[in-house]
């Protein structure tokens, strides 16, 4: 059945112990792509916009990820002098990192249109932290938004108490992580349906193979969220924008050719100003 793009679709999980919906078409049309995550009370909206020709005059792949957190999503009105808002605390500008981080590599090379993502909570949730929150809302715009996105992702907080892992625990567990010896980890993984793409954690004293254990767990829990998210991508996806990935075939065989023998040379060299310096001989040479 032919599906309307300007209809309103969305789709629901359950992810951990929360239900999570996901809706496209439901406000910002004008963007490129909007997806609204809601857990509860939580309620975090993203919007992308992609141009559809890069500018020339830029040799890089100018991305950029903004998270905010409005005081009107607490119900709050800020007090004292100046009644607004200030700049980026430290939560949001490392959210949007933590966001940026895996997305970036999914690009192809070679592609330069400019893409802005900006996630705002809209409503906050008590005992959930919107970050994962965002980063799914994030990679669910991104695979509607026609932009050449080699996804999707999801992420996944894992804690570990009592010997066995937990799913996106409660905000209340990691603010005590030192305080309660029984919550021992707190770790954030974000991947594709393949592969892992990063991980962040903050642990107290576990081992290497309980932290690896963290990491798989996490990646096989975010599996069904990946599954949705192309589910919905395939009701309510953009026309792709017209991209073809420079090949640069040629290049590299020469350059292979030129500078494989010298290079290799230049890293036997056990001593490391000797290998610095042959090093970018080498690579003046090429």
């Amino acid at each position: 059945m032919e599906n309307n793009k300007l209809e309103s679709t969305s789709v629901e999980f359950q992810y951990g112990n929360q239900l999570v919906k996901l809706e496209t078409n439901k406000v910002a049309r004008q963007t490129t792509a909007a997806v609204v995550v809601t857990i509860g009370d939580l309620v975090v909206l993203t919007t992308v916009v992609a141009r559809k020709e890069a500018d020339p005059k830029k040799d890089f792949f100018p991305l950029a990820v903004f998270y905010q957190e409005k005081f009107y999503a607490t119900g709050t009105i800020p007090g004292g002098f100046f009644k607004r808002e200030g700049r980026p605390n430290e939560k949001e500008t490392l959210t949007s990192r933590l966001i940026d981080r895996p997305i970036r590599p999914l690009f192809p090379d070679g592609f330069k249109n400019e893409v802005q993502v900006v996630c705002t909570v809209i409503s906050a949730e008590k005992d959930i932290d919107p970050d994962i929150v965002a980063m799914i809302a994030t990679s669910a715009a991104l695979t509607l938004s026609g932009a050449p996105f080699m996804g999707p992702i999801a992420g996944a907080r894992v804690g570990f108490s009592n010997g066995e892992y937990t799913l996106n625990p409660e905000v209340s567990d990691m603010d005590n992580l030192r305080l309660n010896p029984e919550q021992r980890l707190d770790l954030v993984v974000a991947g594709t349906k393949e592969a892992v793409m990063m991980v962040e954690s903050e642990a107290y004293e576990l081992s290497e193979k309980e932290i690896l254990g963290a990491v798989k767990f996490g990646h096989e829990q975010l599996q069904p969220v990946i599954d949705l998210i192309i589910d919905l991508a395939e009701d309510a996806a953009k026309e792709p924008i017209s991209f073809s990935e420079p090949d640069y075939k040629e290049i590299y065989s020469r350059v292979e050719k030129i500078g494989k023998k010298i290079m290799t040379k230049a890293f036997s060299f056990t001593d490391k100003q000797e290998r610095t310096t042959a090093v970018s001989e080498a690579r003046s040479d090429i």
